[in-house]
């Protein structure tokens, strides 16, 4: 499962860049014409190396996978799999409010699906879920699908107020989330440990 999703986000980045077209003439007005792809391309670049990185470490908790989990997997796939064209889309009508309503409903149900996949593995594990005491509350995730819900609501008001705050969820995330790791490094110390005496 691991090597597929890593598979198919890097599918993604590079379909995002594939987007990306030259500059109509080497001169530096023709380059800042392309801004607004480059900046769009940036920002759905962090956001899918944030999944990357934070889907990573979430399925080192995962002991068993099951049917649920493989599922709620796919879901996030899919709607990872939609930035390149609410990228692109933006990008070209940097003007029009719809592209970045649509940004952002697709960052924010990639969210939930994320959220939805924490849940599944959760359940997988358990009443003594090692997942869900590292979690806790889950603040961070649960303020960043409000924050994609208000940067939607924010953009039929404001384009440049909805990327922003979508702007401010990839900035929140990358200060790393060192939940994860803690239990990770236990897990793996619980291993080497076995692997000694065994």
């Amino acid at each position: 499962m691991e090597a597929f999703s890593d598979g198919v986000l890097a599918i993604i980045i590079t379909i995002m860049v594939l987007e990306l077209h030259l500059p109509e003439s080497p001169t530096l007005a023709s380059l800042l014409k392309t801004m607004p792809a480059l900046l769009a391309y940036a920002l759905s670049y962090v956001f899918v190396g944030i999944y990357w990185v934070n889907h990573h470490h979430l399925l080192k908790t995962v002991d068993r996978v099951t049917a649920g989990i493989l599922w709620a997997n796919l879901d996030l796939l899919f709607w990872l799999s939609l930035l390149p064209f609410a990228t692109r889309w933006m990008a070209l009508e940097h003007g029009a409010v719809a592209p970045v309503v649509t940004y952002g409903v697709v960052l924010g149900l990639a969210g939930t699906a994320y959220f939805i996949l924490q849940k599944a593995i959760i359940r997988s594990q358990g009443a003594d879920s090692k997942l869900k005491a590292a979690l806790g509350r889950d603040i961070k995730g649960n303020l960043s699908i409000a924050l994609f819900v208000i940067g939607v609501a924010v953009a039929f008001v404001s384009r440049w107020a909805a990327l922003t705050v979508y702007t401010s969820v990839a900035v929140m995330w990358l200060i790393p989330d060192r939940r994860l790791e803690p239990v990770i490094t236990r897990d793996r110390n619980a291993e080497e440990g076995l692997d000694a005496t065994g």
